[in-house]
């Protein structure tokens, strides 16, 4: 039941203290969502309340079967302007007919998603490494607290998801700003910080929106300018089945897909970035899948468009202490309760408040500590997460992941394919045998003999540069080298490529007058070395368990039992 349904998971040992910082968390995040929900509808070209409907449903089923215990998932931004720019290149005519589309295309992606879980497809979360997660919240970060300079100025300012075009815009405004607006948010900034440093328990952002509601209210601030929520419609959605077409699924099968992914990307790459933050990890690839699919399904029965993660959201959730996905269950309890009851208080609510709390928000997420780690240890690391931030924040969010894990891609094919190679020698008095650049002075090197390690697995990719390594260190050696050992302990796959280009070299060192010897192969490439023939020009008593039986063997034949080798083989072998 807990694989089936994660809620399980944590209700069972679920901690009392733990209920104010879920209830405060999730109050707050639904004061959030009551009016992002409605702007983001607006931006897929839906009436507000759509944005509302998204908020219900799908998040009360991603708290039965989702993973991440942060992650605070309905409608967002990116997830709505791909649903304008897809439905937009379709001849849809009357609004009807549009908000029909929207909830077939909720239910598509919702397959989709739903159908990749089953089958497993979560391992393309294992291309997110940390450092382009960390270069696309970054950047995206920087992009979100941009989006809410509108409001923080109150001026009529174009939204974009690049950077560039949101300085520009906002530049281009500055002499528009509303001092009330700009005063207002802040003010809720600076307490927000404050609060903070001083006691983290205090629910400071709580606070500041009944304040900013109360402020409005007395003081009447409307008349100054000051732009506000404004009226929130009422009631809740009623169960509709889709009006699914053989028609329209040929139509939207390509945006359907394309969203599917990018929700799953935003959700997972939101997820551990929290996760990473936090120190605790919970999320399951595959189970967050299906469980982004179910919520997609379940919420276009209910009227509402495709949903994610939701980037400011999740990390208001993080910042206000959520322990469990309880929060989100909070928020759709004021979601429904605002829709039923307090849509005239929440009319009060100066959108530069909510501007505020965002902003404090997501710049948490900005992690230069990181950065500046990569930068001493690891610089090319560092410049995976510089090229992912600079695509995130000129491009879109989207490209910037995407690239971010070509790039990540490229990366580790360059390193497998150029991997360290190093020359053993014997450390003195011992055993051991040891790169001779590392221990220096503490390894003896021998002219008749050269042992090397290749530290990755032997396939097409990195063949020709171990042949090439090789050749190049028996060259070195001139005359003398009467013989090579190789120490294949950290060989854990030979693929043909290998296994011929292998092969091929053993005959070529023979050819030279050289002999050959493997040493240290585990037991998945001694079956190897075994069933693709380079055994037959190695030869059975050529193949050591240690490299020390190995140069014993060079230096007196008779002193190692090529039969007690051969029986160390089998024996390990039948295990």
């Amino acid at each position: 039941m807990q694989r089936i349904l994660p809620i399980f998971s944590w209700i069972a040992t679920y901690k009392k203290t733990n209920f104010l910082k879920d209830l405060i968390a999730g109050l707050t995040v639904g004061i959030v969502l009551v009016p992002q929900g409605m702007a983001y509808a607006m931006i897929a070209g839906l009436p507000p309340v759509y944005g509302l409907y998204a908020s219900l449903f799908p998040v009360i089923t991603y708290a039965f079967l989702g993973t991440s215990r942060k992650i605070a998932v309905g409608p967002v931004a990116m997830d709505s302007l791909l649903v304008a720019a897809g439905l937009g290149t379709l001849a849809i005519s009357g609004v009807e007919n549009y908000i029909a589309m929207v909830v077939v295309l909720a239910l598509m992606v919702g397959a989709i998603q739903f159908l990749l879980g089953l089958f497993r497809m979560g391992f393309l979360v294992n291309f997110l490494s940390k450092p382009v997660i960390n270069g696309f919240t970054s950047a995206a970060a920087v992009i979100i607290i941009l989006s809410q300079l509108k409001h923080l100025l109150g001026a009529e300012i174009s939204g974009s998801s690049r950077f560039h075009e949101l300085l520009q815009n906002a530049i281009q405004k500055v002499g528009d700003t509303n001092p009330y607006d700009l005063g207002i948010g802040l003010l809720g900034i600076v307490l927000i910080i404050l609060f903070k440093k001083w006691n983290k328990n205090i629910p400071i952002i709580l606070i500041i929106v009944l304040l900013g509601i109360l402020g409005v209210y007395l003081w009447d601030l409307k008349l100054y300018g000051v732009e506000l929520v404004g009226e929130i419609p009422q009631g809740l959605p009623s169960f509709v089945l889709p009006d699914l077409k053989l028609e329209d699924v040929k139509r939207l099968w390509p945006i359907a897909l394309a969203l599917a992914l990018v929700g799953y990307l935003e959700a997972i790459s939101i997820g551990k970035a929290l996760e990473e933050k936090g120190g605790e990890e919970t999320i399951v690839a595959n189970q967050e899948l299906i469980a982004l699919g179910a919520s997609n399904m379940v919420g276009s029965l209910f009227q509402a468009y495709p949903v994610t993660a939701s980037f400011s959201r999740s990390a208001i959730n993080y910042e206000t202490g959520a322990k469990t996905l309880l929060s989100s269950l909070f928020s759709v309890a004021l979601v429904v309760i605002t829709l039923l009851f307090l849509t005239p208080i929440f009319q009060y609510l100066p959108n530069a408040i909510l501007a505020s709390i965002i902003m404090v928000s997501v710049f948490s997420l900005i992690d230069l500590k990181y950065a500046k780690s990569l930068w001493n240890n690891r610089r090319d690391e560092f410049i995976i997460l510089i090229i992912t931030f600079l695509s995130t924040l000129f491009i879109s969010i989207t490209v910037g992941i995407l690239i971010g894990v070509l790039c990540s891609l490229l990366l580790m094919v360059y390193r497998t394919s150029n991997p360290h190679f190093a020359v053993l020698g014997n450390i003195k008095n011992t055993d051991y045998y040891k790169n001779i650049r590392r221990f220096g002075d503490e390894v003896q090197v021998r002219e008749d003999l050269l042992i090397v390690r290749f530290d990755a697995q032997l396939y097409f990719g990195n063949a020709t540069y171990f042949k090439k390594e090789l050749l190049r260190h028996v060259s070195e050696k001139g005359t003398d080298l009467k013989a090579v050992i190789l120490n294949a302990e950290a060989i854990n796959y030979i693929d043909a490529t290998g296994a011929d280009m292998l092969t091929k070299l053993i005959n070529e060192i023979h050819t030279a007058g050289l002999q050959f010897y493997i040493a240290g192969a585990i037991g998945p490439t001694r079956d190897i070395i075994f069933s693709s023939g380079i055994i037959n020009e190695l030869h059975r008593e050529y193949l050591f368990v240690k490299t020390k039986e190995a140069v014993s063997f060079f230096d007196d034949p008779k002193a190692v039992s090529i039969v007690g080798s051969r029986v160390a083989y089998e024996n390990s072998k039948r295990k």
